[in-house]
């Protein structure tokens, strides 16, 4: 199993680290996403407390928690800043951090694979563009960041005041 997984592009990073000093099996999983990069899709369309990116994140994380339970590993809330450097830095991110303690070996391409899309799917829910035809899980991530930007350049609205 290697010691990092990576899953990046211009709106958004999945990553798992090994953390040896916290256990063999343990991993660090980081992730975020680009406020301002989903700006031109989600802007306009609910207030800030519910941004459809950063709601969407939660949501997904949510969803990687309940995977890491179902393959027996235990995943813990943590605040740490050793997720800082992950973050390109452009854009406005919003990360959260997540340590998953007695991770299978097949989990973290799980994550990473399940992450990134779920993530797309659900800021198109919010944004009512669900009807749409969504990228498949295991979408590499220059090809979601392509899909991505042309679902701004057609379905976004121009920032600034409403």
């Amino acid at each position: 199993m290697p010691d990092e997984y990576r899953y990046a592009n211009d709106f958004m990073y999945f990553v798992l680290k090994r953390d040896r000093k916290r256990g063999e099996h343990t991993f660090l999983y980081c992730s975020g996403v680009n406020l301002l990069g989903f700006l031109a899709l989600t802007g306009g369309r609910h207030g800030l407390a519910s941004n459809p990116a950063l709601r969407g994140l939660q949501l997904v994380n949510l969803d990687i928690r309940a995977l890491a339970l179902s393959r027996g590993a235990m995943p813990k809330a943590l605040r740490t800043k050793e997720c800082s450097g992950e973050a390109p830095r452009t854009g406005e991110w919003y990360s959260e951090t997540l340590l998953i303690e007695n991770t299978p070996e097949t989990l973290p391409e799980e994550v990473i694979s399940h992450g990134s899309v779920t993530l797309v799917k659900k800021i198109a829910k919010a944004c009512l563009l669900e009807h749409l035809s969504m990228p498949d899980e295991g979408t590499g991530p220059e090809e979601l960041q392509s899909f991505i930007e042309a679902l701004c350049r057609e379905y976004g609205r121009p920032a600034g005041p409403r």
